[in-house]
């Protein structure tokens, strides 16, 4: 079993709720224009962790973990913003809130091991 491959399946997860969440956003230019780069960011995390388990050389594996930290750190933004705006009820985004922190916070943490190793 890959050392990621829990990080994998929750970042999975994380994608399908932030596709499930995506029906909730008002049905206006806003609510589009948000849907869509919420639904980039959120699913490109597991994406660009994916896309590291094939990486070239530990430099790439690091570059592709970072993109999968800005994107999680960009999800994060947007995840604010709709609470913020109140286009979601801020109790329906609690939890998804709670798990973009807490992959950050892993994500950081597996980046700045990488870095130190290279």
């Amino acid at each position: 079993m890959s050392a990621f491959q829990p990080i994998q399946k929750r970042v999975f997860q994380f994608s399908l709720r932030i596709i499930k969440m995506i029906v909730f956003l008002p049905k206006n230019s806003a609510g589009f224009a948000i849907s869509q780069q919420i639904m980039r960011s959120g699913t490109s995390i597991g994406a660009n962790i994916a896309e590291a388990q094939d990486a070239a050389s530990k430099a790439d594996f690091t570059h592709c973990m970072n993109i999968a930290l800005k994107e999680a750190r960009e999800t994060d933004y947007w995840l604010r913003l709709i609470t913020a705006a109140k286009l979601i009820p801020e109790a329906k985004m609690a939890s998804l809130l709670a798990e973009i922190e807490e992959l950050v916070k892993i994500l950081r943490s597996s980046v700045k091991k990488l870095r130190n190793k290279n």
